[in-house]
């Protein structure tokens, strides 16, 4: 029964592509989606992806990114005919990499917020999350609300230009924020003693704690916001939004994302792949 949701998601999707990536031969005439025309005249699609936020993507010894999002790009590549790239960078540079074009796409853990979506659009989520607190410190895993962060006695560190820089900024501003570029930046911290707490999606801080377990290190048992988490694109291509919409249709019917989502959530053999943080 496998092979056959396998048979079907790759015999079905291809059809939607076939008339969107049609390239237009003629001059006078814009392309109906210009982001599709340039990956397929390509033949490459490039993600871009911090590939240091666990589960959904993280970079193992070997160098190569692995993940939910990677392994959802690899059979949106598929689909499309084309081999996949995925393009690693600071998780504030992403979105203005997307608007300049340097890439086709975002799957980096990124909640589709209304001030995101003023700039380029999403389809989604794939991915439910929301934020929670990693820390050594017995007072604050005790906390029950996120509220209660909310002290100058308390540093908490964040991705810089984040969603969980935003919830620091906008509902603990009494705290002392320190800003990090990954989380493997973010989680030294919280290992050293720098800061008191990281504030990051619930996978993550679940996986860290798992992935360092001589260190202390605990989360809250229920994440405190709601985050949907999709894919970013270019503004202004409604039949990109349209072919990604139609992909996941068949890709969530066919039983495949919930079979990945299961894989890296629940199977935590790949976190011994994972390099030692430095």
């Amino acid at each position: 029964m496998k092979k056959l949701r396998f048979i079907l998601l790759f015999v079905l999707i291809p059809i939607l592509i076939s008339a969107c990536t049609t390239v237009d031969t003629n001059p006078n005439s814009a392309s109906p989606s210009p982001t599709l025309e340039r990956i397929v005249t390509r033949g490459e699609l490039i993600v871009g992806t911090a590939g240091s936020m666990p589960p959904l993507n993280m970079t193992n010894k070997e160098g190569k990114i692995i993940g939910l999002e990677p392994d959802i790009a690899g059979f949106i590549a598929a689909s499309m005919g084309v081999k996949l790239t995925l393009k690693a960078m600071d998780f504030n540079k992403l979105l203005p990499a997307l608007e300049a074009g340097q890439i086709d796409m975002i799957m980096s853990d990124m909640t589709m917020t209304g001030k995101r979506n003023l700039k380029v659009a999403f389809v989604g989520p794939y991915f439910i999350s929301g934020k929670s607190i990693l820390t050594k410190n017995a007072e604050i895993a005790a906390i029950e609300k996120g509220s209660d962060l909310n002290k100058p006695d308390f540093s908490l560190t964040a991705l810089a230009g984040s969603t969980s820089q935003q919830v620091i900024d906008g509902l603990l501003p009494n705290a002392k924020f320190v800003p990090a570029n990954d989380y493997n930046q973010a989680v030294k911290m919280v290992l050293d003693g720098k800061v008191d707490a990281m504030v990051a999606d619930y996978p993550i801080c679940l996986i860290s704690v798992f992935r360092f377990p001589g260190h202390q290190l605990a989360t809250t048992l229920r994440p405190f916001t709601y985050e949907p988490i999709g894919i970013a694109v270019p503004a202004g291509d409604p039949l990109m939004v349209n072919w990604l919409q139609n992909f996941f249709v068949s890709f969530k019917g066919s039983g495949e994302l919930e079979r990945l989502t299961r894989h890296w959530l629940e199977n935590g053999e790949w976190v011994k792949d994972l390099p030692e943080i430095k």
